[in-house]
């Protein structure tokens, strides 16, 4: 099941409209023109080149990563891609994606390297085991659309009313001059649809549609892509699905009586029925769907006892807001963290955190916001 997944007619995402902060008070974002000749500048004159993902990471971040290690392998540089997870382990949902063949493990990513280009992340904490290496680089390349961003890097292309990092990627492919390939455009749009929800959240614009189009005229299979990340899951996946909704619980006075659903799945059930953590990404989409809940989250045991929390707002809560202050981040209506407390007082504190955290958006008006 699916994981929580411009600047330019060529990225096809204006004109912007964001699905998080209020645009009058947000700092302007979007990369200039002097980023973007700078960014392909550094990327076609470095001799070595490493493109990371996000930890665990979801269709926007390893598609948009494989997509420019594409693009810049056409045009002859030396080029990895990596993430940094023990094992490197590509999710179940995305083992059809194209250029696996850059996928180098943390371990094979230089300990300086020249230049390093992060995708879809951010913070830095987000690299997980390559943070470290990614900081010693001697030029850090950020490309993102989290209006979390922290700008941990040297360099920046970020624009947070992309609704997709691959629409940035998708740029920065097209002023590198590079070919839009079949394989290129299958990995740009896992992101699109990845981080859009096929289509369905906040930020959607017709010119996301129209970058979709352009991307399927290449001959990409939308509707394998689709049922690959939407539609296919193990068995097991469906018995921890199972125990997640049997466990669900309904709280309506949360969010100032807006309701939140949570759920918490255990190592040992996942255990039980030989899951992995990245293939229960795709419960959350199932529990937001509670209608007496505006707010849902999923916690989610990792093999070493830690809670991966994933969160969502119908568009009343800014839960990027919310998971900060958990260390976390994402989107206003997308976001997740990391703890290691019981799930009992996380989920407490959680829902302690929402009453300062509503938005002046009417419920009946509100949309589902973008995955993280």
């Amino acid at each position: 099941m699916a994981a929580d997944r411009d600047s330019g007619p060529a990225a096809g995402a204006k004109p912007r409209t964001g699905g998080g902060s209020d645009a009058e008070t947000r700092p302007p974002t979007a990369p200039g023109a002097a980023d973007w000749d700078e960014a392909v500048r550094l990327l076609l004159t470095a001799e070595d080149i490493t493109l990371l993902a996000h930890v665990s990471p979801d269709g926007d971040a390893l598609g948009s990563a494989l997509a420019v290690g594409l693009a810049l392998r056409e045009l002859g540089r030396s080029v990895r891609v990596s993430y940094g997870d023990d094992p490197l382990v590509v999710p179940s949902s995305l083992e059809f994606l194209p250029g696996q063949d850059l996928l180098v493990p943390h371990t094979e990513v230089p300990e300086e390297p020249e230049l390093v280009a992060v995708f879809d992340a951010a913070g830095s904490a987000r690299l997980g085991l390559l943070e470290g290496r990614a900081k010693a680089a001697g030029t850090l390349l950020v490309v993102d659309h989290h209006a979390s961003n922290t700008r941990f890097g040297t360099h920046h292309l970020i624009d947070i009313d992309a609704p997709a990092t691959a629409v940035l990627a998708d740029e920065l492919i097209t002023r590198l001059g590079a070919t839009l390939t079949t394989d290129i455009a299958t990995a740009l749009y896992t992101g699109l649809v990845t981080d859009t929800g096929s289509f369905k959240y906040v930020g959607t614009t017709p010119e996301t549609h129209t970058f979709a189009a352009r991307l399927m005229a290449t001959g990409i299979r939308h509707d394998l892509i689709q049922r690959a990340i939407w539609d296919t899951c193990r068995f097991g996946y469906l018995k921890v699905l199972a125990a997640a909704l049997a466990g669900a619980r309904l709280d309506t006075g949360a969010a100032g009586g807006l309701g939140l659903v949570s759920t918490v799945i255990t190592r040992a059930e996942r255990a039980a029925h030989g899951i992995r953590l990245d293939e229960i990404e795709g419960v959350i989409d199932v529990v937001r769907k509670s209608g007496e809940a505006e707010v849902a989250l999923v916690l989610k045991e990792d093999d070493d006892g830690a809670l991966r929390a994933s969160a969502r707002s119908k568009g009343a809560v800014d839960l990027g807001r919310v998971c900060g202050a958990f260390g976390g981040g994402g989107h206003a209506f997308a976001a997740g963290f990391t703890a290691y407390d019981p799930p009992a007082e996380v989920v407490a504190r959680f829902r302690d955190l929402l009453a300062d955290a509503l938005l002046p958006v009417a419920p009946a008006q509100a949309t589902p916001g973008d995955d993280a």
